[in-house]
């Protein structure tokens, strides 16, 4: 099925609906997960869909305690499968002792957060994004479906709004991440998050916007 024909097939479905096609259509499904304030939703839609599937986090070494805790909490109370996987350790240190995030942030995030999944794409067909479209300009316009770097890419939330997702979380009762009662919307990194709206928190001073996972 083309990616075309699958927009156009995934476009009528609830969101909950469109995860449980995605399992029936795709064989091998990557789900990843930042643990960031709208992770909740993916990861409590997956607990019902296919409760054991393993949740890949990528641990950057540079996450904020709150999100470490996050995870945890989020993990014994939806009872996921929750793998982490790690940059190349060589890599990892230079970026802490050279302060790469500083002056090229894209490397940065290239070698502790793009990298480490680069293995896992070759032994999957699809991957699950839990992206929110509302949370940027930039990634309200992306389809349900896009080929991205060998990979198809799948965003089922891609049509929900900010409000929506902060209903549903209210709704379902779902904890939310200790830094956003402070102010954080977007979270990464310690060194390149601060509280904000939307995106506006990450990488302050420069012009980028993401990490590279999905652009």
């Amino acid at each position: 099925m083309d990616l075309k024909t699958l927009c156009e097939k995934y476009s009528p479905y609830d969101h909950r609906k469109r995860l449980e096609e995605a399992f029936r259509d795709f064989d091998r499904v990557l789900i990843t997960s930042s643990f960031g304030t709208t992770s909740a939703i993916l990861l409590h839609l997956l607990q019902q869909v296919q409760p054991e599937h393993p949740v890949v986090f990528i641990d950057t070494k540079f996450h904020f305690k709150e999100t470490h805790w996050y995870k945890n909490t989020l993990t014994e109370m939806l009872n996921l499968n929750v793998l982490s996987i790690v940059p190349k350790n060589n890599e990892n240190q230079f970026t802490q002792v050279d302060y790469t995030w500083t002056y090229q942030p894209d490397s940065c995030c290239f070698v502790n957060k793009v990298r480490p999944v680069d293995e896992l794409k070759k032994t999957h067909d699809l991957w699950v994004s839990g992206m929110i479209g509302g949370m940027s300009n930039t990634r309200k316009d992306l389809p349900i479906f896009r080929d991205k770097g060998g990979i198809v890419r799948f965003y089922p939330f891609i049509d929900m709004t900010e409000e929506e997702a902060y209903y549903y979380r209210i709704v379902n009762e779902l904890p939310i991440h200790p830094l956003e009662e402070k102010g954080y919307s977007s979270i990464g990194c310690t060194h390149c998050t601060r509280p904000g709206a939307g995106r506006e928190g990450r990488w302050t001073g420069f012009k980028k916007t993401e990490c590279g996972l999905h652009f």
